[in-house]
């Protein structure tokens, strides 16, 4: 079957039900008391105000994302998961690191954060002595966190490991960020202050998903994508988004009311978060994180031939992330691609547009019959029977892979849409990019089978792309990889 014969799938109906309110009966029988690690300023009635350090009472767990709490003073409200952490978890840390958590929240993030190789760097208790505090899974299951002291060499150079000596501190540090040298791990992920590293939430507050057109201030225009025109805005004059502006008649908007509850129910670190729709006005408006740093795509290429191994790996692992979790939810995708993930002011990587494709009736993408799809990015049972899955998406995130280690570089480049077809259908695939190792790309080729069951699940490639970032070394190793059969 041939690109003529490619047909566009019925949209499905999302199966999942929002959450049941919280029951009025039995509040304030919650046992659950937490900590505070940011401030959330209630955003309507229904909100509770948070302030980082202090002490809450967990009354109601509406759902996964948005608790109703209580504070010192007997006010209730809804509270975002992720602001808090568990008293306990919390006083555990107090004892072992020995510090007052009042004084110091350095250990309790690099937990909260939970990220293998976060770390800080801070003030000792000796003045002028600086100490490096990292957080690992390799000694625990739980977690652990490890403080090294920079010392001082009689010659005045700075060092964590007595054979690698610096001239200043953040030398050492870049040194440690791709070399373990004694360390537990390398340092891979820097936690810096709190009012930096904010997570997203679910939607503005606990129960708004449709957000009022009066509310948002457009600032300037960022691009056009599938959709329409993306701008800059705020949210109430204080919270900056992304504004996306539907064209008119390029998406099934009926479909898309059903479905877009539960899209902003998706929350993760590595998917940009949708905030809310506008929805009694023409055009249609989406509000979404605003990521500073724009398309991955473009960010590849603007800094080519800058980026680290090590930046490399972290970006495929950021996107596998987020996949994983989408995977989790059985939600598919339908065009992961570099164009479609976004960079922070941090460099991290999110998913970006999950599952748009679905009410979109008019893009960039359209084939001889005029169905519509990114063909270089799509495996063969989407190519020929439009059949979408999250095997699928293991495809694309192969591709992806191969864009992120070609720097930016567009997949079979020299190829037309059919030829694509054609040559995929024989069995080629891309070649190796250059800045990819063999057993990276053996990693990208895996993704590649011809048969969707042959493809492996994204919580596996997880593991591998993990092991990988841990240990450099181990990528660089010579594979051969061998054709399907």
């Amino acid at each position: 079957m041939w690109l003529s014969q490619i047909h566009r799938p019925t949209v499905e109906k999302s199966r999942r039900e929002l959450p049941l309110p919280p029951p009025e009966d039995g509040e304030g029988l919650g046992l659950l008391s937490v900590v505070a690690m940011y401030n959330f300023s209630a955003k309507e009635d229904t909100d509770l105000t948070l302030l980082q350090g202090e002490e809450y009472t967990i009354l109601h767990k509406q759902d996964e994302f948005w608790w109703r709490a209580q504070d010192r003073e007997g006010n209730k409200g809804f509270i975002p998961s992720n602001y808090v952490m568990e008293r306990n978890r919390c006083l555990f840390l107090q004892i072992s690191d020995g510090f007052l958590l009042k004084l110091t929240f350095f250990s309790v993030l690099l937990v909260f954060q939970n990220k293998e190789g976060g770390f800080v760097v801070r003030d000792s208790s000796q003045k002028g002595i600086y100490t490096v505090s990292v957080y690992t899974k390799t000694l625990s299951a739980d977690g652990d966190i490890r403080h090294y002291q920079i010392k001082i060499s009689d010659g005045g150079q700075f060092f964590l490991a007595e054979k690698h000596t610096f001239n200043t501190i953040a030398e050492v540090i870049c040194y440690h960020e791709h070399n373990a040298a004694g360390l537990v791990t390398r340092l891979r992920y820097a936690v810096g202050p709190m009012e930096r590293c904010v997570p997203a939430t679910a939607g503005f507050s606990s129960e708004k998903w449709e957000i009022n057109p009066t509310e948002l201030t457009f600032m300037k225009e960022l691009g056009s994508g599938q959709f329409g025109v993306v701008k800059l805005g705020k949210w109430r004059e204080e919270h900056k988004v992304a504004i996306k502006a539907i064209r008119e008649g390029a998406m099934c908007e009926e479909d898309f009311y059903e479905e877009a509850r539960v899209m902003m129910r998706l929350c993760h670190p590595k998917l940009v978060q949708l905030y809310g729709v506008c929805l009694q006005q023409r055009p249609l408006l989406i509000v979404a994180e605003f990521m500073e740093n724009g398309c991955l795509l473009n960010f590849l290429r603007q800094k080519s031939g800058t980026l680290t191994d090590a930046w490399l790996i972290s970006v495929c692992q950021d996107v596998c992330e987020g996949m994983e979790y989408l995977e989790e939810h059985q939600f598919i995708h339908r065009d992961l691609a570099a164009r479609n993930c976004l960079v922070n002011e941090h460099n991290v990587v999110k998913v970006s547009d999950f599952g748009m494709t679905r009410y979109v009736l008019d893009n960039q993408y359209t084939s001889s019959s005029g169905a519509k799809f990114p063909v270089k990015w799509s495996p063969p049972e989407v190519l020929h029977y439009s059949k979408y899955s999250s095997k699928s998406d293991i495809w694309s995130f192969g591709v992806v892979m191969w864009e992120v280690y070609s720097e930016g570089r567009t997949p079979f480049e020299n190829r037309s849409n059919v030829e694509v077809v054609t040559d995929i259908t024989r069995g080629i695939r891309l070649y190796r990019p250059h800045r990819a190792s063999p057993s990276l790309y053996a990693v990208m080729y895996r993704c590649w089978h011809e048969k969707p069951q042959g493809r492996p699940p994204f919580s596996e490639l997880l593991q591998e792309i993990k092991k990988m970032a841990e240990n450099p070394d181990h990528h660089n190793k010579d594979m051969t990889v061998k054709p399907y059969t």
